[in-house]
């Protein structure tokens, strides 16, 4: 059954890091266990447990720590029972902490850890002791022995993790092994820093690596508070777009028009940005501004909403203000400025004869002039429209006889150079769905995943699991 070969693929992956662990015992009663009480020892070890801590977690997967470079540290000045200790410190001190921090406590990964950071750390320092010596004398020939001892920890951490996690949670071996190459610079970057740094030491003395090393600690700390910042911030954005999009089926029930008229709008707009040659930071702009231009409307008179009769002084008054109250509700619902500054501005004329600021010409935001082309012309050509349908050509024709006084001629031409040679369904939006123009916020969502599996308890780059 799956469950049980689950529960034996975990056994077999545990029980493979304890005999590793186990092997590395006769390692160290051989090496020198004076090492375990040098300050510099307690020093590496107390900063790696609080680079861990203080770890920045990026997209649910991997934490950036200056653990690694304490290990290497503990490698060049302290030697091979030293390094282990800092890495074991790191591991074992962190997972209480991180248990009640609320992620999830599985206790059987860290024998796991254990094998694919300290043990590394333990071998790496031998073969350190053994070519160079404890400690380094900053030397060419000792910096190039630390790199390639930095280089081989992350290889081994890497060879013994990857399948050990594999088996743990049922993941092909082969795709477990592939490199990971994204993380390639950065562990270029962390080998770098870590040689500067001990180069530092063995030339100004461990005070000047301290403060270094304190320096890192410090900078990851500050890179967790922006990363717990930027969740935040998506958090908040998240919700802000399941209001809006609630607030557009709101108005879609009352007037069923609503949501395919801004879904077409957000594309027809989106594409008159692109082939106007506007960069993709602007696309997504006039594609989001289409998307709530009409949000305000939430606030007009049902019989207005409805169509029904004729409008009065009042009713026109309301219909009016729109513009200004959806600017207002995107405010205060934190989406940024310049969609909301484009939804006030979607109903302003050219010749200043627009409503809410009677602003014209270029005084109209460039996206919002745009918005207001896609506006007319899905307006005119829909089957649901509230006046007589038209074919796409009356309505180019009916676009150009208001250009320059209404609309702006630059971005109808645009959209007639856009539909020549496209079909019915593009050019009447008669089956555009707000779900799928949505859809492309889904980014910020993707930006607040919390499911993951993977942390970082040894370094800078590697994948490690959360204990």
């Amino acid at each position: 059954m799956p469950g049980n070969a689950t529960a034996n693929h975990r056994a077999a992956a545990v029980t493979t890091a304890l005999l590793i662990n186990a092997a590395a015992v006769p390692v160290l009663l051989l090496s020198d266990l004076r090492e375990l009480g040098d300050p510099l020892t307690l020093v590496l070890a107390a900063a790696a447990v609080a680079s861990v801590l203080t770890a920045s977690r990026w997209d649910g997967a991997i934490e950036a720590s200056a653990a690694f470079v304490c290990v290497m540290m503990a490698i060049a000045f302290v030697g091979p029972v030293g390094a282990f200790a800092v890495a074991v410190a790191a591991e074992v001190v962190s997972w209480p902490v991180i248990r009640r921090s609320g992620r999830p406590a599985r206790l059987f990964v860290l024998p796991v850890n254990l094998a694919s950071s300290a043990v590394p750390s333990l071998l790496g320092g031998i073969a350190f002791l053994h070519t160079a010596g404890v400690p380094m004398d900053g030397s060419a020939t000792d910096v190039a022995v630390l790199g390639a001892v930095a280089a081989g920890l992350l290889a081994m951490n890497f060879v013994v993790l990857t399948p050990l996690m594999a088996l743990i949670d049922g993941g092909r071996l082969r795709d477990a092994l592939r490199p990971p190459r994204e993380l390639l610079p950065s562990v270029v970057l962390t080998v770098a820093l870590t040689l500067a740094i001990a180069a530092a030491c063995a030339t100004a003395g461990a005070g000047a690596g301290a403060f270094v090393i304190l320096i890192i600690v410090a900078f990851s700390y500050m890179s967790r508070l922006v990363v717990v910042a930027r969740e935040r911030t998506g958090q908040y954005a998240s919700l802000s777009w399941g209001v809006l999009s609630a607030l557009v089926r709101s108005l879609d029930r009352r007037d069923s028009r609503t949501a395919r008229h801004s879904a077409a709008v957000a594309g027809f707009a989106r594409d008159i940005a692109v082939e106007c040659g506007m960069d993709k930071r602007d696309a997504e702009l006039a594609h989001t501004s289409g998307l709530l231009h009409d949000i305000g409307r939430f606030a007009l008179p049902d019989r207005v909403m409805e169509r029904q009769g004729t409008l009065t002084e009042d009713d026109w008054e309301a219909i009016r203000l729109h513009p200004e109250l959806g600017a207002d509700l995107l405010r205060d619902l934190g989406v940024y400025g310049p969609v909301a500054a484009i939804v006030r501005a979607h109903h302003e004329r050219v010749d200043g004869r627009g409503y809410p600021d009677r602003l014209k010409g270029d005084e109209i935001p460039v996206i919002a002039r745009i918005v207001a082309v896609a506006e007319v012309y899905d307006t005119l050509t829909a089957e649901d429209t509230y006046r007589d349908r038209m074919t796409s050509f009356q309505a180019i024709t009916e676009l150009r006889r208001v250009a320059g006084r209404q609309l702006d001629a630059r971005y109808v031409e645009a959209l007639a150079a856009l539909l020549a040679g496209r079909g019915m369904d593009y050019r009447h939006a008669d089956t555009a769905d707000f779900d799928s123009e949505l859809a492309i916020q889904s980014r910020i969502a993707d930006a607040i995943s919390t499911d993951s599996a993977a942390g970082s308890g040894l370094g800078a780059v590697a994948a490690k699991p959360v204990p």
